[in-house]
């Protein structure tokens, strides 16, 4: 018998690929928001609570944070950073970017083991309009996994229209969110948060070094919305 006659080992067998619309359930996930009592911060707590999840508002003091919460009802409270950061299953970081970096640093044992979803945009204004600041790590996101190394560091919901979220009489935000970071479970776990909104779509987008230009879009939908009275979002077509 030669040897082209003798059996061959038999190829493995590929694993059929991953559905990438597969999301897992997270209804029943605490989600936090640091920063929660800026516009961007209320909005989103505000959707995610009328969507039936279990929402905490996250504010430098708990007093402020309260009163916050319970201007948007839906069973959602208040607490300090830190008490929010330790509640929360998901946080997400909504807070002003002069005082990003000193929150997060702050909060490194609150949030470790936490999954952490930074939407902060680093942002200048002038004359001209809005333009993107590039921080030394590259992106506000960046910057976040640095700060904390045993945080699970996510980034989505940076182009959301504020006035969109809080406005009860709008039923659906049509529009997609990108997500980036570095684990596949992590940002399914984003992408069905926002798929949790009505008309809203998570969008995976590449890991976090992808970051930067993600925030800086904000800028050039600032200049259309100006142009055009409207609240611009996005949509990735042929996914």
């Amino acid at each position: 018998m030669t040897t082209s006659d003798s059996a061959q080992p038999a190829a493995p067998v590929k694993a059929p690929a991953k559905d990438p619309w597969e999301l897992p359930d997270v209804s029943g996930l605490v989600v936090g928001v640091l920063g929660g009592t800026g516009p961007q911060g209320k909005g989103l707590a505000y959707r995610f609570a009328r969507a039936g999840q279990k929402v905490i508002l996250g504010s430098r003091a708990a007093e402020r944070a309260q009163a916050a919460a319970d201007e948007l009802g839906l069973g959602i409270e208040g607490a300090d950073n830190a008490e929010c950061a330790r509640r929360s299953d998901i946080v997400i970081v909504a807070v002003p970017w002069d005082g990003h970096g000193a929150t997060l640093e702050a909060l490194r044992e609150d949030l470790a083991g936490k999954l952490v979803v930074d939407c902060v945009n680093p942002l200048g204004f002038d004359k001209k309009g809005a333009y993107a600041l590039k921080p030394e790590e590259g992106s506000a996101a960046e910057q976040a996994a640095a700060l904390l190394p045993d945080s699970r560091v996510t980034a989505a919901f940076h182009h959301l229209s504020a006035v969109l979220l809080s406005d009860p009489e709008i039923e659906e935000i049509d529009t997609d969110v990108m997500v980036l970071g570095e684990s596949r479970e992590d940002t399914d776990t984003v992408q069905a948060l926002a798929a949790r909104i009505p008309g809203m779509r998570g969008v995976f987008a590449g890991r976090l070094r992808n970051a930067h230009q993600v925030e800086s879009l904000v800028a050039n939908l600032i200049s259309v919305n100006r142009r055009y009275k409207a609240h611009a979002g996005l949509r990735v077509t042929d996914v």
